[in-house]
Formats: structure tokens, sequence, C-alpha cells
């Protein structure tokens, strides 16, 4: 079997004040994705969001069902998100072939049987990045390409937060039940990836860092407004976002970050922003 996963459980923020370094990064940062010729899966406890990634190389990769959603198979009571960040690949959906290329993305819905992965190279791999969220509805399978998503800029160099957002699985592009996902690319010069800082109550979040240099890093601000806290993260390395909580960044150069959503609030622009001065 080369799907495996771990269970995160939801944590009260009376709980997470008294965490410390390692203990914050056992319970919120997941390290073990992209994987070469694996399929790793973080079952959180947040909505019932699935993290994971797959990179097949000289062989396919079946996505597989895990204990902890007591299914036939993965999809049966589930909708699934894919971004590619690697070299082009395949995804088979019960026997319909999706080509995804590098940054393209596809959405399954609830109901499909077999995922497979493969990739075009074995030596220069796809690296795919999946989010999963239960599903109420089944929904078609689309693939969103480069010229399907909806590209917002924002930000600017005076506040160092320029940056271009790329929506690919939002109800405006695709019909989903709660998963949503995105791009943000930071522009050079820039570090910060969402300031003002906010929360959103009635959603969580994950976001997941690629692009780092090797030699750089990128510190995740997490925790209530007023007591926050920071996880530094390294490439291809992923954070959850409990709904309590902020969910910002700076870098120490300029990379890019997938962020993925779900809970039953669909409405992108329904936050609640924080003050930057009355952040603690």
């Amino acid at each position: 079997m080369k799907t495996s996963y771990k269970t995160r459980y939801a944590a009260s923020p009376q709980d997470v004040k008294s965490y410390d370094t390692t203990r914050l990064r056992e319970e919120f940062l997941i390290d073990d994705l992209m994987v070469p010729n694996k399929i790793n899966l973080t079952y959180s406890h947040y909505d019932r969001f699935i993290t994971g990634s797959a990179v097949p190389t000289s062989a396919p990769l079946k996505l597989e069902s895990i204990d902890a959603l007591k299914a036939n198979y993965f999809l049966e009571r589930r909708e699934l998100g894919i971004i590619n960040i690697g070299a082009a690949g395949k995804v088979v959906v019960d026997g319909q072939t999706y080509e995804l290329d590098h940054k393209e993305a596809l959405y399954l819905g609830q109901g499909n049987k077999s995922v497979e992965f493969s990739s075009n190279s074995a030596d220069d791999p796809a690296q795919f990045y999946l989010n999963s969220t239960p599903a109420h509805k089944a929904f078609p399978n689309k693939k969103i390409g480069k010229n399907d998503v909806e590209v917002i800029e924002l930000g600017a160099p005076e506040t160092a937060n320029a940056r271009t957002l790329r929506k690919y699985i939002v109800n405006s592009v695709v019909d989903v039940c709660q998963l949503q996902m995105g791009m943000t690319t930071i522009k050079p010069g820039s570090s910060w990836n969402t300031m003002p800082a906010h929360v959103h109550d009635r959603r969580m979040e994950v976001y997941f860092y690629f692009e780092i240099p090797s030699d750089q890093a990128v510190s995740h601000f997490m925790g209530e407004p007023q007591e926050t806290r920071h996880i530094w993260m390294s490439n291809n390395q992923a954070v959850i976002s409990p709904p309590w909580s902020i969910h910002s960044g700076s870098g120490t150069s300029n990379y890019s970050f997938i962020w993925g959503m779900a809970g039953e609030n669909l409405d992108y622009g329904d936050m609640d922003h924080c003050k930057i001065n009355e952040l603690k």
C-alpha cells in the first residue's frame, strides 16, 4: 500500500496558548508532502479536511481509501481538488484521462471510484497537491487550466505585499460542495502574503508553501489576533489554520502558496479583518 495517512485532532485556542515550538509544529505543521513514489495524507478534524500529495515516478499511484473514512473508496462521500506543481502528468478517473501540466488543476466530484496518478517522465515527475472535503452532492469533474482561473492583483510594493492571486476551485469557476482552492504568488521584492490578517469563523484553511529557495524560509503567523504564534516553514510544507486563527506569512524571499478552504461558507470575501496595530 502506497497511501499513508496521519490524523490531527482539533485544538482549543485556550490550549494552544501554552504550546511550545515543538508542540505547535506537531499539531499544525504538515512536513511529509511531495515524497517520491508515495501518496501521503493528513486527516484533520477541522471540517474533516484532508491535505496530501502524490508524486508518481516509474509507476502510477492509486488513491486508496483510508481507515478514517470507513469508505469503500476514497471519494465515496468526498470531493477532491488537485493542483500539479511539478512537471506534466496524468490523472485517470474511472477510465477517463485528464492531462495536467504545471500549475493546472482538476476537480473531482463525489462518487468517482478509481483515481490514479502518473507522470509523463519518471526523471521529472508530476507533483500533485491534494485537498479533499466531505461532499453532500455529486458535481461533475472539471479540469481547470491556466486560462480558466480567476486572476486578481493584490497589495503594493510600498506595503511589501504585492501578489497575484489565482482562484482555481471556487464556486464561480466550478460547481463544488464546500472545497475551495487557489494559488497566490508573491512578487519579487514583497514578502507578506496576507496583511491585514483576518479570521473567518465559519471555515478553516490550509496553506501549502512552495517555490521557496532551499536556503530561505517563510514565517507563518497563526493564533488568535491578540495571542499570535509563528511557525517557520520550508519548501513543500503545509500548515493547518483553525477557524479561530489568523493565517498570514512573511518570507525571506518571494514564494508561492496554495490555499485550501472548507466549511459552511463559500463566500471568499466573508472574513473579519484584524487591525495591524492591534495584533499581539
